[in-house]
């Protein structure tokens, strides 16, 4: 069986185009078999889009994107800024690229990456995830240390993260690598960390 943390998933097709609302504003999404949530926005990045802050003409990664709800959001919400949309998928890739079309969103782009592998000295002022648990728990903390390594320094990194997959032991080893760490919001068991470098 192939999981969404997959380069390249070998489940059939099954494509879809979903439309809903996230910030108040109506967005359009191509969805398909063989990534994450494809049926709906998944709650966490719904929450995670509620809650997170980003500051005008910032720089900013989506982390995991899958096919781009959060990042695409993230680059309607901030016009003046960029947004980089990064996965391993390159299914949930390709969705985000047309996804970025559709939802006229011209300040995003995608890269094609495990984590941070591709990313080199890349430096962003925020970062946001909604990490790939089933990946386990190795593959989500690599997420926390790189954000180090590629925020500028005073930027955020925004974590949504449910209490019985893990939100504990990622407080824990957010507040092992930042100065700061904010719970942002609390929502049905998810939580939203804001960690600041």
């Amino acid at each position: 069986m192939s999981h969404y943390f997959t380069n390249k998933p070998e489940t059939p097709h099954d494509e879809k185009l979903l439309t809903t609302t996230l910030r108040g504003q109506e967005f359009s999404f191509y969805t398909d078999s063989g990534v994450f949530s494809k049926d709906a926005v998944d709650f966490g990045s719904r929450t995670l889009t509620d809650t997170m802050a980003i500051s005008e003409g910032a720089s900013v990664l989506d982390m995991g994107c899958g096919w781009g709800p959060v990042g695409i959001a993230a680059a309607r919400l901030n016009p003046s800024g960029t947004v980089l949309l990064v996965d391993v998928n390159t299914r949930a890739l390709a969705l985000a690229e047309r996804n970025i079309i559709i939802n006229k969103v011209p300040n995003a782009t995608t890269l094609v990456s495990d984590v941070y592998a591709n990313l080199e000295s890349r430096m962003f002022d925020t970062i946001l995830t909604n990490p790939p648990i089933r990946a386990g728990k190795s593959v989500v903390h690599s997420i926390f240390t790189g954000a180090v390594e590629h925020l500028n320094p005073g930027g955020s990194l925004w974590v949504v993260i449910q209490k019985k997959q893990g939100a504990p032991s990622a407080e824990k080893r957010l507040n092992e690598l930042f100065s700061k760490v904010h719970i942002r919001a609390r929502n049905k068991g998810y939580y939203i960390f804001e960690a600041v470098k």
